[in-house]
């Protein structure tokens, strides 16, 4: 599926249709360049994951990962992996009990051989004035329009 986005709002309402349908054990596979819009995506996606539209939502650019705890129970783990070396290192990020949860994931080519073969894919690209997303993975009948 490929899906064109106007500006950063259509990108912030596809980031919360996409929590709404994301359940423990899913992972959300970011690529594209450097602003694409996949922190924007990511920071919508917490917010209405978390139910709320203001919760600071920092880049987990040096940390590498940044957990939260929705009101429902299900763990989110935001991992950026643009300074990560390989899939070596994952390990002390708490990469296999992350996946218990729910995870995304910008930068995922550092993940080589641990890539999860369920994984959704979503690949930004700039567009003129917007962005496109093509979204592979198996989104449970997902409709983005």
């Amino acid at each position: 599926m490929r899906v064109h986005l106007k500006d950063e709002s259509e990108t912030q309402r596809l980031g919360k249709k996409l929590a709404a349908i994301a359940r423990p054990g899913d992972v959300l596979l970011l690529e594209g360049q450097l602003g694409a819009g996949k922190s924007s995506l990511v920071r919508a996606f917490i917010r209405a994951a978390m139910g709320d539209a203001r919760l600071t939502v920092p880049s987990p650019t040096f940390t590498l990962v940044q957990s939260y705890e929705t009101p429902a129970g299900a763990a989110i783990f935001h991992y950026d992996l643009w300074r990560l070396d390989g899939p070596a290192a994952l390990e002390e990020l708490g990469w296999d009990e992350a996946l218990g949860g729910i995870v995304l994931v910008e930068w995922p080519d550092r993940l080589g051989g641990l890539t999860p073969p369920s994984a959704w894919r979503l690949r930004f690209s700039l567009a003129g004035a917007g962005r496109d997303v093509e979204i592979e993975g198996d989104l449970r009948g997902f409709d983005a329009t």
